[in-house]
């Protein structure tokens, strides 16, 4: 059973690394300007569910499985992703918005964002890979 959670975990872990990518090549798309605002957040806006879901899956999954250390891992960004998404200002329409993704340096810090959680799901992917081993060795 073990082996399965960690199975899963790997799978979404790259789905999300593969998200983290897009997000960082759409937003350098907008910041070159190969692409116009409007058109990059409603790209990036249609994922952000998607990934919360996933990320959110996980966590939730480490939770349920005991593995606490990967669960107190998970969860401080499964949580910023969350507020990220309830905290929408009402009339934007959604977290990547295109009347203000160039005010106040948004466009930056979404980018920051973005490699920062490739960097986790990184991490994450190299540590489901070593406890599926571990996991299936152990099986």
């Amino acid at each position: 059973m073990e082996s399965v959670v960690f199975i899963f975990s790997l799978i979404d872990c790259c789905a999300l690394i593969f998200l983290s990518v897009y997000f960082i090549i759409t937003l350098s798309d907008l910041e070159c300007d190969y692409i116009n605002a409007r058109s990059c957040c409603s790209k990036l806006n249609k994922w952000v569910v998607p990934e919360l879901i996933g990320h959110t899956i996980v966590t939730v999954l480490m939770l349920i499985s005991l593995h606490w250390f990967i669960f107190l891992l998970n969860l401080p960004v499964a949580t910023w992703n969350i507020y990220r998404f309830i905290m929408v200002p009402s009339g934007n329409l959604g977290v990547f918005d295109p009347t203000e993704i160039h005010n106040r340096g948004q466009l930056k810090s979404h980018m920051k964002e973005a490699m920062i959680k490739l960097g986790f799901h990184l991490l994450c992917f190299f540590m489901y890979l070593y406890s599926m081993i571990l996991a299936l060795i152990n099986d």
